[in-house]
């Protein structure tokens, strides 16, 4: 089923969408939020209400119709109508009879069709190599592949040939190809620039998309792994993701939804100069920036050339905190998550962070602000990936 016909459904009803309690899961779709107040229209709600019904089944579980329509507040016979709709659409299926508490007929139960589509992520991220997985809906992974990172002119037929292997792997209907990748990327999976790969303003997206036939969504690689953090992770909705590789980068939620700037630069921390007191020339030509003390080639060439390994750690973590408190202060975040070598950013770093960001915030507020490792170790973007395609096709995440 296409993107396009996921999000059309009928215009039958025109019932309003249900606004979502505080704290409820949200999704990540491109479409701009409609303010409170505002006329929507009947097709809108209707969409709106799909993905209510299947957020709502994807993250509680199965159960009967008359159950989702309370959990959601929609009546009875629109909750009977989409429920019908989304099993003839095959994203919802009957799963047998809840067993019987009373008298009166046991209540059929509906779930996600968790096992009738499947997911393709792709991560560019790394510096040796790409890694793609086939996902169930849950941000399982079922199948994996690892390809050597090709020359620059390369990249795209490299990513081609492992998408499609990856489907053919899939034994299911695949519901779209999700992509993480290193660089600023735009709304539209437009790369508008990626000095790794010599990518300027380039349209990978839509690349992808004509070579492959299916859709795709394309996202820097930070802002995906922040997303599998909130939605697999167990992040709360005001979060900034730290990722330490090859650079650093970081992704940013607020209120439960991405924050991606006026030029899609949110996050953009690794050349943030930290300190006055000089350091190492970083790659961009400039003195002291946190990817040249953070990252892991110049944190691990740093750790072999001295005996003092707390020290360094220490240091690190300390300008980690410096680069970290302006954005911490300004967003009052809640927790700042890891995601990297556990050997380097776990222990000493981390603790250093958390005490220099709590003696350059305010105290009444951001001293129970949390640093830690993400557990989803070198697949956050591989199931951020996932969330993507969850979000852009079904509202999910």
């Amino acid at each position: 089923m296409s993107a396009s016909e996921v999000q059309r459904g009928s215009s039958t009803t025109t019932e309003p969408p249900h606004t979502q309690s505080p704290g409820a899961p949200r999704s990540f779709g491109r479409v701009k939020a409609v303010r409170h107040g505002a006329k929507v229209l009947p097709e809108h709600a209707r969409a709106h209400n799909r993905s209510l019904v299947l957020q709502t089944l994807f993250h509680q579980g199965a159960m009967s119709r008359a159950d989702i329509s309370r959990e959601t507040g929609l009546t009875r016979v629109t909750i009977s109508d989409l429920v019908a709709e989304l099993i003839a659409d095959g994203f919802i299926a009957e799963k047998g009879v809840r067993e019987a508490s009373g008298p009166g007929k046991p209540a059929i139960l509906v779930d996600l069709d968790r096992d009738g589509h499947r997911i393709v992520g792709i991560d560019l991220s790394g510096s040796e190599s790409f890694i793609g997985a086939v996902l169930t809906l849950d941000g399982d992974i079922v199948v994996r592949r690892e390809v050597a990172a090709p020359a620059t002119e390369d990249v795209v037929a490299t990513v081609v040939a492992l998408a499609r292997d990856l489907v053919a792997d899939s034994h299911a209907p695949v519901l779209g190809i999700g992509v993480g990748t290193p660089g600023v990327v735009d709304d539209r999976g437009v790369i508008l620039t990626a000095p790794n790969f010599g990518w300027a303003g380039f349209d990978l997206e839509s690349a992808l998309e004509d070579a492959l036939g299916l859709p795709v969504l394309v996202a820097n690689d930070a802002n995906a792994a922040v997303l599998a953090e909130y939605t697999f992770g167990g992040a709360g909705d005001d979060v900034i993701l730290v990722k330490v590789g090859r650079g650093v980068g970081s992704g940013l939620l607020a209120a439960g939804q991405p924050l991606r700037g006026s030029r899609f630069a949110a996050g953009e921390i690794g050349h943030v100069t930290v300190g006055t007191d000089g350091g190492p020339v970083c790659v961009c030509g400039k003195v002291g920036c946190l990817e040249a003390w953070l990252s892991v080639p110049a944190l691990t060439a740093r750790l072999d050339a001295v005996a003092d390994r707390d020290g360094i750690l220490r240091d690190a973590g300390e300008r980690l905190g410096i680069a970290l408190a302006p954005v911490v202060g300004a967003l009052d975040l809640s927790e700042v998550v890891l995601s990297g070598p556990e050997e380097l950013l776990d222990g000493p770093l981390a603790q250093q962070a958390v005490e220099t960001l709590r003696a350059r915030t305010l105290a009444q507020f951001h001293d129970g602000v949390r640093v830690r490792m993400t557990a989803q170790g070198q697949d956050i973007v591989l199931r951020g990936a996932a969330v993507m395609v969850l979000s852009g096709q079904l509202g999910v995440s």
